[in-house]
């Protein structure tokens, strides 16, 4: 069992295998210019599958991979495929670009569940917000995970005054179609741009739906990171994922592994453990990781408080939305 000083049991590990992607959402990926990570540097096909038997043999059952956008990476059907023999729920955070590529792979690998980035139903905005076209297609994709029985959950970061306004658009989308909308205040990162006054929270989003829906709540899992409602005849959910407002740290049961093999404790800790330099040196992977694990903090990753007005983002000593991994 992983487990930090405050008694919470770590099963979840989330892999990043690429900071490189195909958008160029502003909250992700500030700058045009981006260096990506040298593909030398890049944890490889086979120490991600040696890594992750590591942390599977600590007790994680779950495996997300995330990027950037983990699909763009040439050998992401090997990973998925050598993942996937492993005795894991193994899923996947895409912006939907390329599933239609990869709808095979998916299927053989039985993943039944993928979350989908889209933060606006709107194809300008989509351009705005990501600085490419392609909202076609992953609404085609979308379709096509939901056609091959895969449950698809979107993940759309909430901005006052860039896509508030679609709340209802996105809860009045799960009538018909069994998506599961997450709303996602919208967190600081280094270069994002975050201000405090551009977070729309999970009360202002609850206010909103109320306008136009009425709403039941829906039980949450124990280590869930959302809170969960339906609308009574709808065939998909929605849900808000309350960071900034509402912090869930308590139950937190997430890792991180980036995609150059340095481990995170919290999505906002300071400190990082290079676990691929020890696999590559032969070093007790282990170990190391029941450190990283015991200097987490209580919440927050220690760099904030619940009371986001105060946050300086200068302050903030963290990398990129992009080069953690989600």
């Amino acid at each position: 069992m992983i487990q930090d000083s405050f008694n919470r049991a770590h099963n979840y590990l989330r892999i990043s295998l690429t900071d490189h992607c195909n958008l160029r959402c502003f909250y992700c990926m500030p700058e045009e210019d981006y260096h990506f990570t040298p593909s030398s540097k890049l944890m490889q096909a086979d120490e991600i599958e040696s890594l992750a038997k590591v942390f599977v043999n600590l007790g994680v059952n779950k495996i997300r991979l995330t990027g950037g956008e983990p699909l763009v990476r040439k050998d992401a059907a090997d990973i998925i495929n050598r993942l996937a023999k492993l005795p894991v729920k193994l899923t996947l955070t895409s912006n939907g670009s390329r599933i239609h590529e990869f709808i095979d792979v998916l299927k053989n690998a039985n993943i039944g569940s993928i979350n989908i980035s889209l933060d606006t139903l709107n194809a300008e905005k989509f351009k705005l917000i990501t600085r490419r076209d392609g909202y076609d297609q992953i609404l085609k994709n979308i379709q096509l995970l939901l056609n091959n029985n895969i449950v698809v959950k979107i993940n759309a970061v909430m901005m006052k005054g860039l896509n508030d306004n679609e709340i209802n658009d996105f809860i009045g989308w799960t009538k018909d179609t069994p998506v599961h909308v997450r709303f996602i205040e919208f967190m600081p990162f280094t270069g994002n741009r975050w201000t405090s006054n551009k977070v729309f929270t999970w009360q202002e989003i609850m206010e909103v739906a109320a306008q136009r829906f009425q709403f039941e709540k829906i039980s949450d899992d124990p280590n869930d990171t959302a809170k969960h409602y339906r609308v009574p005849g709808h065939a998909g959910t929605f849900a808000v994922i309350s960071t900034m407002s509402a912090p869930f740290c308590g139950t937190c049961n997430r890792m991180r592994l980036a995609a150059d093999g340095k481990m995170k404790n919290c999505l906002f800790s300071k400190q990082e453990t290079d676990l691929l330099t020890a696999l590559r040196n032969g070093e007790d992977v282990e170990k190391l990781i029941h450190e990283c694990i015991l200097q987490k903090a209580e919440a927050l990753g220690g760099q904030f408080t619940p009371d986001f007005s105060h946050i300086e983002t200068q302050t903030i000593q963290n990398r990129s939305m992009i080069a953690i991994g989600g």
